[in-house]
């Protein structure tokens, strides 16, 4: 009998350390795989900028979130860079509705409303098909680069200018329709967005 009470203390002492041990690690880990994920965050929102075209630190000072969101796809923060205290971009964080699920989005625009870049910062699309629109080598999204809004934003099999995803119309559509409605919301708060004060 005394031999099973020790084996179970054992167990439970074991037991005890494991859970203990498991959480102190989880606290010292905890704070390191937040900051990381945050720089991921970062520099996943900020690589629609060329090299060098900015000196501040953009996403440090939000600018104020639109009131009337876009009919398709809504804005989910606004960001500008600056070199030299000059506005050199904007760069809207935009979600819009996919095939699969919501599809977010980091769009540069340029001063004089030209697209500058754009990048996925979350999607849930199909894999090999919907998914393919964040895959680099494919490069899908640089096809808007340098676009303005004078361009026939739709698919050229809507008498459009740009190619689809193969395999994904609904996610070639959501995906054209929310870069141009982020250069219409850019081509209407223009003033606000390049001169109004940042929240500090």
């Amino acid at each position: 009998m005394n031999s099973l009470a020790r084996n179970a203390g054992l167990l439970l002492l074991t037991g005890a350390l494991s859970v203990s041990t498991t959480l102190a690690w989880r606290q010292w880990t905890g704070t390191a795989i937040a900051s990381a994920e945050k720089q991921l965050q970062s520099r996943q929102r900020l690589a629609v900028l060329p090299e060098g075209s900015y000196d501040n630190q953009p996403l440090d000072m939000p600018l104020p979130r639109p009131a009337a969101q876009r009919p398709n796809s809504r804005i989910l923060a606004a960001y500008r860079a600056t070199r030299a205290g000059e506005p050199t971009a904007i760069i809207l964080i935009t979600q819009a509705q996919g095939y699969a699920g919501p599809i977010v989005l980091s769009i540069a625009i340029a001063t004089d409303g030209r697209l500058i870049g754009s990048q996925v910062v979350e999607q849930q699309e199909s894999p090999g098909l919907g998914a393919c629109l964040a895959d680099p080598q494919l490069d899908w999204l640089g096809q808007f680069a340098n676009r303005q809004l004078g361009n026939r934003w739709a698919l050229k099999r809507d008498q459009g200018d740009f190619d689809q995803l193969a395999g994904a119309t609904v996610t070639s559509r959501a995906v054209i329709t929310a870069l141009q409605e982020a250069l219409t919301y850019f081509d209407e708060q223009r003033s606000m967005l390049l001169e109004g004060t940042a929240h500090e």
